[in-house]
This record gives structure tokens, sequence and C-alpha cells, in this order.
């Protein structure tokens, strides 16, 4: 199965968690694809600027396997989700936000993202990494949802490249 895997965070060196994070990640998915790093204004109460950033990736793994392992990637790059404001900064953020074809509905996970068609700081990067894909419920691709004039107004520009991994 294919997947997008959406980053962001806004807390510490942004850049080397998410190098860190890909790099975890590659140890036991396949990386298809990355988009370059993006940089979007905050949702929710006052914090910096967020940088985000959407990987590709092929797994035999359950969505909420791999749901799992992202939130353990999050906590090794001290998110502590117990302690955190709702849409408050942090330092990684790892969310699913669709895989093609599926849509899942449960009390662990939603695929797709909820509010993926909503966000640019999502839309875009992902639509970087995979812009043939069609959202499963909206049926249009992921370029095209994220060219719609709500979603353009939105603060949020691509900044560079994904970061390389750091050496450890």
């Amino acid at each position: 199965m294919q997947l997008v895997i959406g980053l962001g965070g806004n807390r510490g060196d942004v850049a080397r968690a998410f190098s860190r994070a890909l790099d975890d990640l590659a140890r036991g998915l396949r990386v298809l694809a990355r988009s370059g790093v993006w940089r979007s204004a905050p949702q929710g109460p006052p914090q910096p600027d967020y940088l985000n950033a959407a990987v590709l990736v092929e797994t035999d793994r359950h969505p909420a396997e791999l749901l799992a392992l992202c939130q353990r990637l999050e906590t090794a790059a001290g998110r502590d989700r117990t302690r955190e404001e709702r849409w408050g900064p942090r330092t990684l953020d790892l969310d699913l936000l669709l895989a093609p074809g599926l849509v899942i509905e449960s009390i662990v996970l939603t695929l797709p993202h909820p509010r993926l068609d909503e966000r640019r700081f999502a839309l875009a990067p992902a639509a970087e990494a995979a812009p043939g894909w069609r959202h499963p419920r909206l049926h249009r691709t992921l370029p095209e949802l994220a060219a719609r004039p709500a979603i353009l107004v939105q603060r949020c520009e691509r900044i560079g490249p994904f970061p390389t991994a750091p050496a450890r």
C-alpha cells in the first residue's frame, strides 16, 4: 500500500526532526517521494510559523500500525501529547494524510485525514509528493484541491528542499 504522511513542527530544530523522522521511517518503509519544505501560518494559539512537508511511502503495514509508529517517532522527537495545547507548538507532528482509494473511519484513525482538503499546509506538500493522486472522497486530484481560491489565500510558501539526514 502507498500512503502520504504529512510532517509538521515549529519548536526546536524542525528540519533535523524531519530528516531524522524520514530516516527512521525509511528503516521499515520504502520512501518513494518527498516534498520540499513549506512554511505556513500557525493555526490555533499565537505561536511561531510551522514548517511542513510530506512523504510518499510504500508499506505492507496496516495504517493503524503505521500511525502507532509515527506517534512513537513524535515522542522520540520530544513531543508530549499529554502536556501540549490543542493546535499548539510542537517539535514534530506526523499525520497519515491519505492512501489511494482507501477510506477508514475508526476510533484510532480516519483516512483520508478529515481536514486535509481545508489546509494548504497539508495539501501543498502532499500534492508535490503525490501529484497524480485523487482524494478518495472528493474525487479531485491533490493539485486541484490545493489550487482552490479558499486554499490559496492561506499563507504557505515553499522555502526549500526536504532536509538531508543529519549524521547521528
